[in-house]
């Protein structure tokens, strides 16, 4: 294995002080070198969650959008079953407003006394 460093052995007093010059300035490049990469990696990363942001952000619009329309869709859907409700008690109370014309006409003294009845026994518990 080799070294960038000379041994003890190979050195000379001129050597020493240049070699101790590059065994300094070497580090000192490669820290630089290192703080440009983590630069990059920073920007790198940076960029990655803006992208990942701005995709996010997308979806969440195209959401909203789908959202809104299955809104509209939901409200028509129950504005035409509501529709249908109403019809069919409209047309049951029609036809039970027809019974009770017909019970009336049939049996008019009872629906009297019916009517009666009910009567006294609201104005008892009104009372109390």
């Amino acid at each position: 294995m080799t070294s960038d460093f000379p041994s003890g052995g190979e050195r000379t007093d001129g050597a020493r002080d240049i070699g101790d010059e590059n065994a300094f300035a070497r580090p000192e490049k490669e820290m630089a070198a290192m703080k440009n990469a983590i630069g990059d990696l920073s920007d790198q990363i940076t960029d990655a969650a803006s992208d990942i942001g701005a995709a996010a952000q997308e979806q969440a619009r195209r959401g909203l959008k789908h959202a809104r329309a299955n809104v509209g869709a939901i409200a028509s859907d129950a504005s035409d079953r509501l529709g249908a409700v109403a019809d069919t008690v409209q047309s049951q109370a029609s036809s039970l407003g027809g019974s009770f014309e017909d019970v009336v006409r049939e049996r008019p003294l009872s629906t009297v006394a019916l009517a009666l009845g009910l009567g006294f026994l609201f104005g008892v518990i009104w009372r109390r």
